[in-house]
């Protein structure tokens, strides 16, 4: 019997197969991964997806397996050993962002907050459900605006609404696999 899966996870890529089929819209809660794809999200501004998740790996060891503490005391002795990293995307604007976004990260945390309560808040908890038949999907909602800015608000950065969307989808706060692949997990 042939798994179905969402007509995007290209068979041809193992890894890709492997993040449909095991991550991609499964609920996260680790803060770790969390703070990690929320900036594999912003890196992927402008590219595919499937570039980032092959690059993932440098990206952990790079980013010192997205220590955010380690992270947010980068200076520019790290910020030219990233820049010059061909395993990762070498953008300046988005290797500072990843260095200010461990910044704002840890004044969540210093607030008294964990990135795991603050998004999961916004969804009750809950992952919300669609049914999608098709790969026509949304690439920003009335939600993800709103927690595009407050993140933005709280000194985030490369969290657009739709970087926000497609982070909601990676993290499992939105089930957006096709109603026909097997990970559809909505009843």
């Amino acid at each position: 019997m042939t798994t179905i899966r969402c007509s995007w996870a290209n068979p041809a890529n193992p890894r890709y197969l492997d993040y449909h089929d095991t991550e991609w819209g499964v609920p996260c809660h680790d803060e770790n991964r969390l703070f990690e794809m929320l900036n594999l999200e912003g890196a992927q501004a402008g590219l595919s997806w499937e570039t980032i998740l092959n690059k993932r790996d440098t990206y952990r060891i790079a980013f010192d397996n997205w220590d955010a503490e380690k992270i947010a005391l980068y200076g520019p002795d790290k910020v030219a050993e990233l820049l010059s990293n061909a395993g990762i995307v070498r953008n300046k604007l988005k290797v500072a962002a990843a260095i200010t976004n461990a910044q704002a990260y840890l004044r969540l945390r210093a607030e008294g907050g964990l990135l795991d309560q603050y998004l999961w808040a916004f969804v009750d908890g809950k992952p919300l459900c669609n049914r999608y038949t098709s790969d026509t999907r949304p690439a920003t909602t009335e939600l993800s605006d709103r927690i595009s800015k407050d993140l933005a608000k709280r000194g985030f950065k490369f969290v657009g609404s739709t970087i926000v969307y497609a982070y909601m989808q990676g993290i499992g706060m939105v089930d957006d696999h096709d109603v026909a692949c097997f990970r559809h997990g909505c009843k």
